[in-house]
This record gives C-alpha cells, structure tokens and sequence, in this order.
C-alpha cells in the first residue's frame, strides 16, 4: 500500500509543474499581450493606457484599457472601437468584457462630464 501512495505521489509531481508551468506561460503571455496593447493604443492615440487582464479558467475574462487622462481628440465610440480592435487582435481571442476607464483630476475643469440639463427651481 505504501509503494502505491509513493509511485502515486511521484507521478503527480510533474504534473504540479507542468500545471504551474501553463499558468506561469499564460500569465508572461497575457503581459506581452497587455504591452502590445498599449504600443498599440499610444500609436493610434498620442496616449499610452495602462492595460490590465484577468483569465478565468484559461478564458480572458476582462480587461480593462485605462487612460491617464481624458482623450477628447475622437469622438469616444471611436476610441472604444480602436480598444477593442487592439484588445481582440493582440490577446488573440475577445473577452468577455472591456473596460474603457479614464483617470479624472481633481482640479476642476478637466473631469468628464455628460450633457446635462440645466435644473430650473420649480415655481
């Protein structure tokens, strides 16, 4: 009983690492894979974004494209189709989702604002 714990034992070791090492190859991937997006993005914008990607179960999840400022050149249907192109072409498959994010300042003036109504007081 015990030879068949340790012959059991040992053959899964190469297993761990072989794991380990997919994990270990798709993480090194999904970098490179993030820095060609960035490259990508700060060619066709003037901007480069910070990229960041989760994988769940060998399946891109999300990843989220963040720019260190607000990108007023293109209207921002375009920029988010520029993402997503870039995104899909350099990961290689689609995510589940994308995220577009902007890093706002706080000084006023400079934050992203919808068109909004002026708000009358009713009479």
């Amino acid at each position: 009983m015990r030879k068949l714990v340790a012959i059991m034992l040992l053959a899964s070791i190469p297993a761990l690492g072989l794991a380990a090492c997919g994990v270990v190859s798709t993480l090194v991937d999904g970098f490179k894979y993030a820095q060609a997006v960035e490259a990508d993005l700060q060619e066709a914008t003037g901007v480069k974004p910070a990229v960041g990607f989760n994988w769940h179960n060998g399946r891109l999840a999300s990843v989220t494209v963040t720019f260190p400022r607000l990108y007023e050149a293109r209207p921002l249907g375009e920029l988010a189709e520029s993402a997503r192109a870039a995104v899909t072409r350099e990961f290689k498959q689609t995510p589940e989702k994308i995220v577009l994010a902007f890093t706002l300042s706080a000084v006023p003036g400079r934050t992203a604002q919808a068109g909004q109504a002026p708000v009358h007081a009713m009479e």
